[in-house]
């Protein structure tokens, strides 16, 4: 990872390079998930093996050992490394191009690594720096993220995942003189091969000694530093959230403020995400309590030095990295399986017996969830949508407008909605997909929330979005989550929001809800 640069100043050094181109609060996954969220019909995304991981990071020291002792931009130790790389790929069965570029007076190399299959105008790609620092091997530096995906693209292989979208995967060079490759890669692409990547994941950093679990803010409710990523950036956030919270894992957005390789990426509007254990930052004592490790020392005290060897290295973190990865790509790029059964569905175009405040728990006074054809409110920000996601109705807090965007908010604490019994199918996946917004003013707070989940036996937490304070505007989401651990069960979809700060002008629905069977 190169060192902060100020958000205006890479920014800046983004527009100038685009001209030279020559020819691309947050919705989370409940901490008491008990499966992890995934699309309609996904296949199991495989556990990544750690020793395989390391034995690609033994050979990046082993390279850097053997060539001056860094694996940087010019120097022998980078192309031995892209060599390294390339070898596995292509004996793998990847078609991979390397791409050269010119920078500082050397010659520097970006590969990409392409599987055969999915459709070419939906590309998921996912990328990593393979370049050092001069002062050292740069093992967690990129070599931490350069491995983990070469051993998801390996899986690909070795698993036969057919995914329904293309997948292509790259290492950048001189990502630590300023994203010399990435932008270099981005610059070019055709206009029209830009608009075919819809999501880039980016990895850099994610094996640090005194580990933190960040998450880059697609959707920039943190309200941090830089504004949210291009539209579907919260999409993968909240897919990568979902992985963590599945294995018990609490992450934390961190900023996109521009010091890895989604950097030329989101600056033309590509989609992005991705994970990050921490630099040369300090660890707090609420981190440490979160995560463990050793408050007041930094997540990476080898950054940018010549101890960042495989010694440098967390396992743990790495190992949920490196399964956050794949089941990443596995999501995002779906399995092509055609749609299964329907099991239930509701467009809320007529009622099918959904019960407000079932448990006779609720203690909203005012906007409690109903079945409504909702009018369009707004406070400088839109607060509920007067348009559904199909036809003229959906399951919304409060579908009146009154005489100011507060008349019929959401009120007083907790409102709930139930749907009518769902007897699931005892076989197949069984998938839950909705749409769905929460919308609130900035005097809102963490307390608030909007929760769905399917609830037989056990619970599975579909959403869990929790609000902050910042204006967000209501804007239709879709969601989808794997509820097979409740085969053969009765259940009942649960719906719930609260405003539980005080006054706060909170908003929120639910529309199109499906569960199918494949």
């Amino acid at each position: 990872m190169r060192p902060r640069t100020p958000r205006s100043a890479w920014l800046a050094a983004l527009a100038v390079a685009a001209a030279t181109v020559v020819t691309a609060s947050s919705a989370t996954a409940a901490p008491t998930t008990t499966v992890p969220a995934a699309p309609a019909a996904l296949a199991a995304p495989p556990d990544i093996p750690l020793a395989n991981v390391k034995a690609h990071l033994s050979q990046f020291q082993s390279i850097a050992t053997a060539n001056g002792g860094n694996r940087a931009h010019g120097r022998p130790g980078y192309l031995a490394s892209v060599n390294y790389v390339k070898g596995k790929l292509d004996a793998a069965g990847f078609t991979t191009v390397v791409q050269s570029f010119s920078y500082g007076g050397a010659t520097g190399y970006n590969l990409i690594a392409d599987w055969p299959g999915g459709d070419p105008n939906q590309v998921v790609m996912t990328g990593a720096h393979l370049d050092s620092v001069t002062a050292g091997p740069g093992i967690n530096d990129n070599g931490s993220g350069s491995a983990a995906i070469l051993e998801t693209a390996l899986a690909v292989a070795r698993s036969g995942f057919t995914p329904t979208k293309h997948l292509r995967f790259g290492w950048w060079g001189a990502e630590e003189l300023g994203l010399r490759g990435s932008q270099y890669y981005v610059n070019n692409l055709p206009s029209t091969e830009r608009t075919k990547i819809k999501q880039y994941l980016n990895f850099d950093m994610v094996g640090s000694p005194n580990a933190g679990y960040f998450v880059y803010d697609g959707d920039n409710s943190d309200g941090v530093g830089s504004g949210p990523g291009p539209a579907g950036s919260a999409q993968i956030e909240q897919t990568i959230q979902a992985y963590f919270s599945s294995i018990g894992v609490p992450t934390r957005g961190t900023d996109f403020d521009g010091r890895s390789d989604y950097g030329p990426f989101i600056n033309v509007g590509i989609p992005a995400g991705g994970t990050f254990t921490g630099a040369e930052g300090t660890k707090s004592s609420a981190q440490a309590s979160l995560w463990g490790g050793t408050a007041g020392q930094a997540f990476d005290p080898c950054y940018h030095r010549s101890c960042d060897t495989t010694s440098n290295i967390n396992d743990t973190a790495l190992d949920r990295n490196a399964d956050a990865i794949a089941y990443t790509v596995w999501a995002l790029a779906g399995t092509g399986t055609p749609p299964g059964t329907t099991v239930f569905s509701d467009t809320f175009e007529t009622a099918t017996g959904w019960t407000a405040d079932p448990a006779g728990t609720d203690t909203a006074t005012l906007g409690r969830w109903e079945r409504g054809d909702p009018a369009a409110t707004s406070s400088g920000v839109a607060t509920q949508l007067g348009t559904t996601v199909s036809g003229s109705y959906d399951l919304v807090t409060g579908p009146l407008a009154g005489s100011s965007a507060g008349a019929y908010d959401l009120d007083g604490g907790v409102s709930t909605i139930q749907s009518p019994a769902i007897t699931l199918p005892s076989t197949g996946t069984l998938n839950l997909s909705f749409s769905w917004y929460l919308a609130h003013l900035n005097n809102a707070s963490s307390a608030d929330y909007l929760r769905v989940r399917v609830v037989g036996s056990g619970t599975v937490t579909a959403l869990n979005a929790t609000g902050a304070a910042t204006n967000r505007a209501a804007a239709w989401q879709s969601a989808s989550v794997d509820v097979s651990a409740l085969r053969g069960q009765t259940v009942r979809i649960v719906i719930d929001a609260a405003d539980a700060s005080g006054a706060s002008l909170v908003e929120a629905a639910v529309d199109d809800v499906k569960i199918t069977q494949s």
